[in-house]
C-alpha cells in the first residue's frame, strides 16, 4: 500500500496544480482557446465550459464583453438555483427594438436591433436560434446533473477504484512470488564474489538489488494503471470533466505526437534500412573473398594471404564510416543545434584523447603490410625475445621463454629493430652460433673437428647443411672460434644452445684441450687446465685467476 500511495501522490500532483487558484486559467483552457479564436467576431456566452453563441455588439453603455459575461452569469445562477428545469418555461418576447429571451419571468438576455443588424438575419430567426441554443444546453446540463446520473457515476467511480485495488493486490502478490523464486535462485546459484577482504558481490546485495528493481517495476505499473484510470474517473463528473480531459491529454498527446513522428519518419527509416542492408551485403561479400585469400584458395599477385584479414577489417571500418555519413542526415534531430553540439564535443574529445592510439593504429597497419612477423614467430623486439601470441591494431603481445607475457605498443616496434628467428624455418634453417677461445698451441683443424662433432651430436641441429666453424679473431692469448649450426626449430633455441655447450665441453675435455675462457695466468709445471677426470696423473700446480 505504501507503493500505491507513492504512485497516487505523483499522479495527483497535476490535479492539485489544476485546482489551485493560480491555475484558474487552465480550467477554462478550452474556453480561452475559443475566446482567442473568436475575438474577431465576438465574445462567447459560456455555460458549463461550453460556448453557446457570441455577442459582438454593445447595448448602450454596456460593452459586448460585459454583456457576454452578464448573460453567462445569469445562466449559471439559473442552473444552480433551479432544482428542475422545464424547457417550456423558455420563451421569446418582443419589445420595441428587439426581443427578450427569458425563463419564466426571469429575463436572461436581450437580442437588440444592433445584434440583428450585425447578424444580417431576421430578428425572430436570430432570437429563436439563441433560444434553441439555450434550451439544448440547459436541458443537457440538467440531465447531466440529475440524481440518477450522479449516483450512476458514483457507482462507476467506486467500481474503477475497486478494480484498481484488485490490480494492485494482484500485482503485489505476483511480484512477491517472483521475488521469492529469485531469492531461492540467488541462494543456490549466485556465489559471493570478493577480492581479498573486499566483497564485490554478495547474496545479500543481490537480493537487495532484486527487491529494489521489483519495487521500481511495481511503481511503474501502478503509474500506468493510474494514468489510465484517473482521467476516466475524473471525466465521470461534470465538475471535474475538464480536469479529466486535460489529464487524458497529458497521456494521449505525447503518444499521438510520438505516433505521428514515427509515421512521418517511416520513409527515412526505409532509406536507413536499405543503406544498412546494402552495406551489410557488401561486407559479407568482401569477407568471403578475404577468407578465400587467407586460406590460400584465391591468389592475387603481390597480395599475401596474411594481408587478407587486416585489409578486410580496414575496408569494413571505412564502409561503416561511409554508411554512417550517408545515414546521418536521415537520423531524427540530426539537424538540431543540440545534436550538432554533442557531435562536435565528441569529435574534440576523440581528437584530444586519441593521439597515441592513432599513432599505434597506424604503426600496426604498417607492421602488418611490412610482414615483419606473424603470430607464432620467435622474435626479438628491443631486449625482449619470445613468441608472438597476439597482434592487434594497438599492441603486440609476446610470451618470453620464461613464460612472461610482454605487451609492446606498435609505435615502439615501428621505431626500433625487430629480429625474426622463424622467417627461415621453411628455408635452409636458422643458424645458431656460439664462440669459444682456444690457445695457439692447439691446431686449428683439431678445434674445427671438435666443434663440428659437438654440434652434430646436438639435438635439433640439422645434419644438412653441415655445421661450420669461423675463426672470428686472433687475440693476444687465444684464437676465437665460432661454431655455426642449422636448425628448423628456432623456438627451442635456448635448449639447443644448452645442449650444444654441454657437448662442446665434453668434446674438448675428452680431447684434452682447454678452453681459454676466462683468461688464465699460470705458472705451469707441465699440468693442463682440464677436468681431473680426464688426467691420469695430475702434478701439483698453482694458478691465479684474473
Amino acid at each position: 500500500m505504501k507503493t500505491l500511495a507513492v504512485a497516487l501522490l505523483f499522479q495527483l500532483l497535476p490535479v492539485f496544480i489544476w485546482i489551485s487558484p493560480a491555475a484558474t486559467f487552465q480550467n477554462d483552457s478550452t474556453t480561452s482557446q475559443s475566446l482567442s479564436d473568436s475575438l474577431l467576431t465576438g465574445f462567447p456566452v459560456i455555460l458549463d465550459s461550453d460556448t453557446l453563441f457570441l455577442i459582438s455588439q454593445a447595448s448602450g453603455p454596456v460593452s459586448a464583453e460585459e454583456r457576454a459575461l452578464a448573460i453567462s452569469s445569469r445562466l449559471t445562477t439559473l442552473m444552480e438555483n433551479e432544482e428542475t428545469i422545464d424547457s417550456l418555461l423558455f420563451q421569446r418576447t418582443s419589445y420595441k427594438d428587439g426581443y427578450y429571451l427569458q425563463y419564466g419571468d426571469k429575463i436572461l438576455m436581450a437580442v437588440t436591433e444592433d445584434d440583428i443588424l450585425a447578424a444580417g438575419k431576421d430578428g425572430e430567426e436570430l432570437a429563436d436560434q439563441y433560444l434553441s441554443a439555450l434550451k439544448d444546453k440547459v436541458s443537457a446540463y440538467a440531465e447531466n446533473h440529475n440524481l440518477f446520473n450522479t449516483l450512476t457515476r458514483g457507482g462507476i467511480f467506486l467500481g474503477v477504484i475497486f478494480i484498481l485495488f484488485l490490480i494492485v493486490r494482484f500485482l503485489n502478490q505476483f511480484l512477491n512470488k517472483i521475488i521469492d523464486k529469485l531469492k531461492v535462485k540467488v541462494e543456490r546459484h549466485v556465489p559471493n564474489i570478493s577480492i581479498r577482504n573486499y566483497h564485490i558481490l554478495t547474496q545479500e546485495n543481490s537480493l537487495r538489488a532484486i527487491e529494489i528493481f521489483m519495487k521500481v517495476t511495481k511503481i511503474v505499473f501502478l503509474l500506468i494503471f493510474i494514468n489510465i484510470a484517473l482521467p476516466l474517473m475524473l471525466r465521470l463528473f461534470p465538475s471535474t470533466e475538464g480536469i479529466g480531459k486535460s489529464l487524458l491529454g497529458y497521456i494521449l498527446d505525447p503518444l499521438i505526437y510520438i505516433g505521428q513522428g514515427f509515421v512521418g519518419y517511416i520513409p527515412e527509416l526505409f532509406t536507413i534500412v536499405v543503406i544498412i542492408v546494402v552495406t551489410r551485403f557488401v561486407i559479407k561479400g568482401l569477407e568471403f573473398f578475404a577468407n578465400e585469400i587467407a586460406r590460400d584458395r584465391l591468389h592475387i599477385p603481390g597480395f599475401y594471404p596474411e594481408w587478407a584479414k587486416p585489409t578486410f577489417n580496414l575496408i569494413k571500418v571505412i564502409l561503416y564510416v561511409f554508411a554512417f555519413i550517408v545515414i546521418f542526415p536521415y537520423l531524427p534531430g540530426s539537424d538540431s543545434p543540440a545534436f550538432q553540439g554533442v557531435s562536435v564535443f565528441l569529435g574534440i574529445l576523440i581528437s584530444l584523447g586519441s593521439t597515441s592510439a592513432i599513432s599505434n593504429i597506424i604503426a600496426g597497419l604498417v607492421i602488418i603490410y611490412m610482414r615483419a612477423f606473424k603470430k607464432g614467430d620467435r622474435v626479438k623486439i628491443g631486449n625482449t625475445v619470445g613468441d608472438v601470441i597476439e597482434k592487434t591494431m594497438l599492441v603486440t603481445r609476446i610470451r618470453t621463454i620464461k613464460n612472461e607475457e610482454v605487451t609492446i605498443p606498435n609505435a615502439t616496434i615501428l621505431a626500433g629493430n625487430t629480429i625474426n628467428y622463424s622467417v627461415e624455418s621453411n628455408g635452409p634453417g636458422l643458424i645458431l652460433n656460439s664462440s669459444v677461445t682456444i690457445g695457439y698451441d692447439v691446431p686449428w683443424r683439431k678445434v674445427h673437428e671438435l666443434l663440428i662433432s659437438a654440434a652434430q651430436k646436438t639435438t635439433h641441429v640439422l645434419p644438412e647443411p653441415k655445421p661450420f666453424v669461423l675463426q672470428t679473431s686472433l687475440d693476444d692469448f687465444y684464437v676465437s672460434y665460432q661454431i655455426n649450426a642449422y636448425t628448423k626449430t628456432p623456438k627451442k633455441s635456448a635448449l639447443i644452445y644448452s645442449d650444444l655447450h654441454s657437448n662442446i665441453q665434453d668434446a674438448f675435455a675428452e680431447a684434452g684441450v682447454e678452453i681459454m675462457s676466462p683468461h688464465y695466468r699460470e705458472n705451469r709445471e707441465g699440468s693442463l687446465t682440464i677436468p681431473p677426470v680426464h688426467v691420469q696423473n695430475s702434478p701439483d700446480r698453482t694458478n691465479s685467476k684474473s
